[in-house]
């Protein structure tokens, strides 16, 4: 009988986005400018120029039985299998994530 002396619960009504709302949040993509120049500059310097910065990294320990966050970082270098080979920017950012798993990979310069 307590359930009839309570009184039903109003619900809150919740705001739909308006057209001018939804149009205003999708921004226009921005045009990016055009940097062939540089790249074919690069390219036609020869492959040393092509790979400056470059490094190639190596998968030749198995992921099997590895710290998870290891496991992560190696699928975020890109490497999926063992012998798997991906060439990589050499950033500082790509460096922490190799010496991160140092013990799972092998680095080649350019």
């Amino acid at each position: 009988m307590a359930n009839d002396e309570q009184k039903p619960v109003a619900k809150k009504k919740v705001a739909k986005k308006t057209v001018a709302k939804k149009a205003a949040s999708k921004k226009a993509p921005a045009k990016k400018a055009a940097s062939a120049p540089q790249a074919s500059s690069a390219a036609g310097n020869g492959s040393k120029a092509a790979n400056a910065g470059r490094m190639r990294v190596t998968l030749i320990k198995s992921l099997i039985g590895t710290i998870g966050h290891h496991r992560d970082t190696v699928r975020g270098l890109g490497l999926r299998r063992l012998n798997h080979t991906v060439e990589l920017e050499d950033t500082p950012a790509t460096r922490g994530m190799v010496k991160k798993v140092q013990y799972l990979v092998r680095v080649e310069k350019g």
